[in-house]
């Protein structure tokens, strides 16, 4: 398995960007919500899997002083997100996304969100991922499926 950095796959998700501009809906790779994470792709894994890094900032804290679950679901769906896209070589849209809230996330850290395919249909893919701090503990698990939608994209590599 082929395994990319940051910046070789910061330039497929760029190049495909540019493919999906043709019609209606322009669709923008990284998205907002991506960038507003402070989210960096750290490993991708071709067609297998995606590492994300996430700052945990203060704005993120639910009244207990925890990342909030939404931020957290955010995080998971930002990691999906990507990955989907590279190994369908079209965009996606989430069908469903179930979260295991294994224990609080704290502010002022970094977590990776890891996500991994584990099955690719013809108009689906199924995947799961963690979320771990940097010292590897677990503190989230979840899975999805998306759907791949019927959208052309120049770049067929």
């Amino acid at each position: 398995m082929q395994t990319l950095n940051k910046i070789e796959t910061d330039k497929i998700l760029r190049e495909m960007s540019e493919g999906f501009q043709a019609g209606a809906r322009k669709i923008t790779v990284p998205p907002p919500s991506f960038i507003d994470m402070k989210a960096e792709i750290i490993q991708y894994v071709k067609n297998k899997s995606i590492s994300v890094s996430f700052p945990v900032m203060s704005n993120q804290t639910n009244p207990m002083g925890f990342m909030q679950g939404g931020y957290i679901a955010a995080a998971f769906d930002n990691a999906y997100g990507p990955l989907s896209y590279l190994v369908a070589k079209k965009p996606t849209t989430t069908i469903d996304m179930n979260i295991q809230y294994i224990r609080g996330v704290e502010p002022n850290q970094r977590v990776i969100v890891t996500a991994t395919i584990e099955a690719k249909g013809f108009s689906t893919i199924h995947m799961t991922a963690e979320m771990k701090t940097e010292k590897e503990k677990l503190l989230a698990t979840s899975t999805t499926n998306l759907l791949i939608l019927k959208i052309p994209s120049v770049n067929a590599e």
